[in-house]
């Protein structure tokens, strides 16, 4: 175990942040720090599980912390104004001049720690412009404008960009959004959940892009792009909902396909064997109808409509639009909330 055969292998930084040597890569270290969900890692074993590393059991074996487990914590996205040290993540440093380039400048910072120079782009490194603008441009074309108008929008305000620069933005920062989200954050969704599909066109042929929603938060938990409508295997669908929310709902609210009768006996069992209930006799009144999810249909079909087809299955555009859904439109149903403040997620910093 670490605490006992390698005690000097732990290193405190602060009172909330320790640095532990790794045990099978002797260059590198990871990071045990507080946050208001408990104590994380910054280890894989902790990213991919969410749950108590050997890091961790090392700093409680040996007193240093007491690990506490909440049912519901609320997580938090931080935000890039709080500055600390990407190498080692102490708080502690100083200013250290300046960093130019051809649009802006930043100010770099002198750690008092590990004695490196760093500079707190927060994911905007040698970028030209700022990071308002990036986020303004993006934020328009989930709205709805097309990558030509955005441009035509911004230069408006004085700032010449180019529309294939705005769908870099895109690519690039959904992806990393995407990746920051998958492993660190997990939405407290409600018992019930909706799915549905709704046809799209990819390279100028006909798909069928398969979602599914919580019914209480209104969140987007998954989606899939399928060749066919009646004889798609959803079960990818289900799980993938599953891995997400790390729970199963207890009422599940579908059409008539099969598609989803034959996913959901195969995916949705609890952990007794038992399978919750599942509505597919829904119909356009009533209290069994699918209003809730041909609203979220309705959605993308405002931004696609913008588009005109969609280039590849794997489309940035579709997974860009359900983030922007779950974290950043807010929706009058939620008393103008988000479906991610609805499901305990808080994102920390100063919008737009």
């Amino acid at each position: 175990m670490i605490a006992e055969r390698h005690p000097d292998q732990i290193k405190k930084i602060n009172k909330t942040k320790f640095m532990i040597k790794s045990q099978t890569r002797k260059q590198e270290e990871h990071m045990v720090h507080h946050t208001k969900f408990g104590w994380v890692c910054t280890c894989n074993d902790y990213t991919y599980r969410q749950k108590k590393c050997k890091h961790i059991f090392s700093l409680e074996f040996r007193g240093i912390i007491k690990y506490e487990d909440k049912k519901n914590p609320t997580w938090i996205i931080p935000s890039i104004d709080s500055i600390s040290c990407p190498f080692c993540g102490s708080e502690k440093f100083r200013k250290f001049g300046w960093r130019y380039n051809k649009k802006r400048k930043e100010q770099r910072y002198d750690c008092l720690m590990c004695y490196k120079k760093f500079s707190a782009n927060g994911g905007f490194k040698k970028l030209k412009y700022t990071p308002q603008v990036v986020t303004f441009c993006m934020n328009l074309y989930f709205y709805g404008l097309s990558l030509r108008n955005v441009t035509k929008a911004v230069n408006l305000l004085g700032v010449e960009i180019s529309h294939p620069s705005v769908y870099r933005w895109i690519v690039h920062y959904v992806w990393l959004m995407q990746k920051y989200l998958d492993y660190s954050i997990i939405p407290q969704v409600g018992s019930t959940w909706r799915a549905d599909e709704i046809f799209t066109k990819i390279k100028g042929k006909q798909r069928y892009l398969f979602m599914s929603m919580d019914d209480k938060t209104r969140f987007w938990i998954s989606k899939e792009v399928a060749d066919t409508k009646f004889h798609h295997d959803a079960r990818k669908l289900l799980s993938t909902a599953k891995e997400v929310t790390k729970t199963t709902p207890s009422m599940f609210i579908t059409d008539g396909s099969r598609v989803y009768d034959r996913a959901f006996r195969k995916e949705m069992r609890g952990k007794n064997g038992e399978l919750p209930i599942h509505v597919h006799t829904i119909h356009m009144a009533g209290n069994w109808n699918n209003n809730m999810m041909e609203r979220l249909n309705g959605e993308f079909r405002d931004r696609e409509k913008v588009m005109r087809g969609i280039k590849k299955k794997n489309s940035s555009i579709i997974s860009g639009y359900q983030l922007f859904h779950n974290y950043f439109r807010p929706h009058t149903s939620l008393g103008g909330k988000t479906p991610a403040e609805i499901a305990g997620i808080r994102i920390q910093g100063k919008g737009l």
